[in-house]
């Protein structure tokens, strides 16, 4: 369960969640990669920097030997700087650097603090997974909203979806 548990936490950070932030940030037009909606909201650039900032803390610090120290709140304050490339160059390179620390871990159980806080490794990847997917959530709609209706992001093919479910074979004998 523990090397099930790693790899697929591991798929979701590069195989999920980063195709999908690519594709959303890759649609949003340039202008609006620094735009927030008012001044005590973040922006798409914004939120690049704090996840990078955040998978570095807490998985490449956290539970690897690599830089862990961040500036949380200049993540938040930046106005501008940065490329849609260059962001997402570096949140590529966090990813894959945190997707090797989670396949060696093995004692998920262990107790450690990251961020002041007192985690477990298993409860770190967690909480590292869960942090990506709901920033890139908010990622998405905004480049949705900015791009327009004709945006083309979708991650699922709904007419699949949408067909009736095949009837479960009866398990009833008669």
């Amino acid at each position: 369960m523990d090397a099930w548990f790693t790899k697929e936490s591991a798929r979701y950070l590069q195989e999920v969640y980063l195709p999908r932030l690519r594709k959303a940030v890759e649609t949003l037009p340039e202008r609006d990669l620094w735009w927030r909606p008012h001044g005590g909201s973040t922006s798409v650039g914004n939120l690049l920097l704090h996840l990078e900032g955040n998978i570095r803390q807490w998985i490449l610090g956290g539970l690897g030997s690599g830089p862990g120290r961040r500036r949380r709140a200049e993540e938040f304050a930046r106005r501008e700087g940065g490329t849609r490339a260059e962001l997402l160059d570096a949140l590529a390179r966090t990813i894959e650097g945190a997707a090797a620390v989670i396949a060696r871990q093995e004692a998920l159980d262990r107790r450690l603090m990251i961020q002041g806080l007192e985690t477990s490794v298993r409860s770190a990847i967690y909480h590292v997974v869960e942090h990506l997917s709901w920033h890139t959530g908010q990622i998405v709609w905004i480049a949705k909203m900015r791009a327009g209706e004709a945006h083309g992001i979708a991650f699922y093919d709904d007419r699949k979806l949408n067909e009736p479910a095949p009837e479960a074979p009866s398990d009833h004998t008669t």
